[in-house]
């Protein structure tokens, strides 16, 4: 190699590289790849593409045409039931899925945020779904006994939420900063112990409905939900927008922040932290305690927003969706705030993608998995769609076609 060559600096990568080969690529391409491999597993599984392809080798394209229109028709459904129904016949009926999206989304938000805030702090909270349930119990038991007008009791609400998550989440980060127990173990620890009590709790008069034998609350009054933004026939409510604030909130906490830049620092390397005079362990009792009043906050949505009432099921699996999510967002606040509507768009629109086109609604649960797949491999994803790296350094094959044509 010459001197001039030595000396010539690196050329940089384009914006468009940049992009491509980051978070934003990875993540879209993580989903383009899950839908195409669960457009060939609905294909496979369609029985008219089947008995197409029993006489495959005399008239292939018509197990193609039906896999496409499997596929095609399958997705369809899904966008109609998730975010437009041209064929409604009000205005209302054709938005009504958009609205649905967003409800289902909102309480993966606020979960999504808890686990994402966990990780760039270094800490891999899957205590989410023990989280949601206290914030349930805590907001919900003061929803059925606060009795006052509406003005007071939803700010009680909100508030019983954030403790409730907060405090569950807080002893995580405590045991962790104190004795130096994994974080795992003492995440799945709690959501045993948080599921258990919930069940408990609906035995008791404490929350069991009375004159009922089945674990399951009073229903909450109208002065103690959430109030909806568009009104009826809609379920789209108030626990929306305060999600939209907590985007907000988080995004501010770790971008703009002394304090979430001593988080991003412990997370980045502890030791470094450390010598720069950060304190580890308070650092991790005050991420798992912001993180669980996240997490809580989506309990209060639950029992005020969708379900006005308290149940075993209350929490559902967003404490696990979550993790999933944060992934897919790559732990940003605006990044998981889209990814909780792609998971939002799934569930809501998996309905009407079952009735419609008979495809089963597990096929939802076969695309999220994917997409944990292709996000835990950004080699993979890079290599499918030839993504250059986050440096911009194009794909090799796609470099050594360059390198060929500047030699030629």
């Amino acid at each position: 190699m010459s001197e001039t060559q030595k000396n010539t600096p690196a050329p940089q990568p384009s914006t468009w590289a940049k992009i491509a080969g980051g978070n934003i690529g990875l993540s879209i391409g993580a989903v383009l790849a899950s839908f195409i491999l669960g457009g060939l597993l609905i294909a496979a599984t369609d029985p008219a593409t089947q008995k197409a392809a029993s006489y495959f080798f005399a008239r292939p394209t018509d197990t193609l045409v039906a896999g496409w229109t499997a596929a095609t028709e399958a997705y369809m459904a899904l966008f109609q039931g998730a975010f437009y129904n041209p064929a409604g016949r009000s205005f209302a009926q054709q938005i009504r899925p958009i609205t649905e999206t967003l409800t289902v989304a909102t309480p993966l938000i606020f979960a999504g945020l808890a686990v994402a805030l966990s990780f760039r702090a270094g800490l891999f909270n899957i205590g989410a779904q023990g989280q949601v349930i206290l914030g349930a119990l805590v907001s919900g038991w003061v929803a059925i006994n606060a009795g006052l007008p509406a003005a007071a009791t939803i700010p009680l609400i909100i508030l019983g939420g954030i403790i409730g998550g907060g405090i569950w989440g807080g002893i995580i980060g405590l045991l962790k900063a104190k004795t130096g127990a994994h974080e795992v173990i003492l995440s799945i620890m709690m959501n045993y112990i948080a599921a258990n009590l919930l069940v408990y709790l609906l035995k008791t008069p404490l929350l069991q409905r009375e004159g009922s034998s089945n674990p399951i609350s009073e229903q909450l009054g109208a002065d103690a939900v959430y109030p909806l933004l568009l009104g009826n026939p809609f379920r789209l409510h108030l626990g929306f927008i305060i999600a939209l604030l907590a985007v907000l909130f988080v995004s501010w906490l770790l971008n703009r922040s002394t304090l979430g830049f001593r988080l991003r620092a412990v997370g980045a390397n502890p030791n470094a932290a450390t010598t720069a005079g950060i304190s580890v362990s308070n650092s991790y009792i005050i991420v798992m305690a912001i993180s669980g009043a996240l997490a809580g906050l989506a309990g209060s949505a639950q029992v005020a927003g969708t379900e006005k009432v308290i149940s075993t099921g209350i929490a559902g699996s967003l404490g696990f969706d979550a993790i999933t999510v944060a992934l897919l967002g790559r732990s940003t606040p605006w990044g998981t705030f889209w990814a909780a509507l792609l998971f939002g768009a799934f569930r809501a629109g998996g309905v009407t993608m079952q009735v419609s086109t008979g495809t089963d609604i597990d096929i939802v649960l076969v695309l999220q998995a994917l997409i944990v797949l292709f996000i835990a491999a950004p080699p993979l994803v890079r290599a499918i769609f030839r993504l250059p790296n986050p440096q911009g350094v194009p794909h090799k094959k796609s470099a050594r076609k360059s390198k060929k044509a500047q030699e030629a």
